[in-house]
């Protein structure tokens, strides 16, 4: 199922996309410099700045970021779709985008479902080759599981390329981005605790904790300890 996003329903005369539009008259309507709504939500003025002009497509976390900020519901951007059964099937997946057209369209599939008490939230990320997320942070933890493709992920500054099978697993306090540095998409399983979806309110915060695993390690499984004769164990 294609998903029709924000730069397909039309722009306007100054050449801005209907999302940085009404993120522009919010913030001018609550008397909020570029400077301001940019450290409230933890990014730069140049991003804020171009999401604005439409120069720059936000993650789902980071338009989460700054609707926050804003005060708006940022599911009216995407309607993200409701999922209250516990199975979904690739074929009636609706997914949903934020911006972009073409090949260069960023898009999500929910997979996680809702109900009272979840804490859970997951999608398969279809991220276009070069896509590159703003550094943040925020409430909760994630995990990333590398399908198809690669993903180079920054954590706390240090880079690691993900390949089929690796996985990155950290708090998400640590400042973390993601970079599509192929020429191919990328299709990710993403987890995380932030409240993506507007299903309700942000679980604690974790333990801090990294762990980045590889495909071809965990294929080994560690062998049982041996014990020697004449043990108490025996």
């Amino acid at each position: 199922m294609t998903p029709k996003t924000l730069a397909e329903t039309g722009g306007s005369d100054d050449g801005l996309s209907p999302m940085g539009i009404r993120l522009r008259n919010r913030r001018k309507a609550l008397k909020l410099t570029l400077q301001e709504v940019a450290n409230a939500s933890g990014f730069s003025v140049g991003f804020i700045s171009q999401i604005e002009r439409g120069i720059t497509v936000p993650s789902l976390t980071s338009l989460i970021s700054v609707c926050r900020v804003l005060k708006m519901d940022a599911g009216s951007f995407f309607s993200p779709p409701k999922n209250e059964q516990p199975i979904t099937r690739k074929q009636s997946r609706q997914a949903f985008g934020i911006s972009g057209i073409g090949e260069k369209k960023l898009t999500y599939e929910r997979l996680s479902a809702s109900f009272p008490g979840n804490v859970l939230r997951s999608t398969l990320i279809h991220e276009p080759p070069g896509f590159r997320s703003e550094p943040m942070s925020h409430e909760g933890e994630e995990i990333y599981f590398i399908l198809e493709g690669e993903l180079t992920i920054e954590l706390d500054g240090e880079r690691t390329i993900l390949k089929p099978g690796d996985t990155a697993h950290f708090p998400s306090t640590v400042v973390h981005a993601t970079w599509n540095h192929t020429t191919e998409p990328t299709l990710i399983f993403h987890t995380c605790t932030m409240d993506v979806f507007g299903d309700g309110e942000p679980s604690g915060e974790p333990n801090i904790s990294l762990v980045i695993t590889r495909a071809a390690d965990r294929r080994k499984a560690p062998k049982p300890p041996k014990t020697k004769k004449g043990t108490d164990n025996e």
